[in-house]
């Protein structure tokens, strides 16, 4: 799956579940947060990618993210490396 199809899922979910999110106003190198979801957002968010996805990513490498292009770099490279 190419890097742009892993953005894609994220963003459809952000906007999905977070519906004042604009795609014009998505830029990948800000924090979810930063624009305008709260934590539950995030996991809600995240939870639905790694579904969709169907590749599991651990906590302790989510919380070292700081903004969707981490985001979206860890679920392509977890699929990428998966049996």
């Amino acid at each position: 799956m190419e890097r742009e199809a892993v953005a894609a899922v994220v963003k459809k979910h952000l906007m999905e579940i977070v519906p004042d999110i604009k795609e014009a106003d998505l830029d990948m190198a800000r924090s979810m947060k930063d624009l305008g979801a709260n934590s539950l957002d995030i996991v809600e968010v995240v939870s639905c990618a790694m579904r969709e996805l169907k590749v599991k990513v651990p906590r302790s490498e989510l919380s070292k993210l700081t903004n969707m292009d981490g985001l979206v770099d860890l679920l392509h490279t977890s699929i990428q490396n998966r049996p």
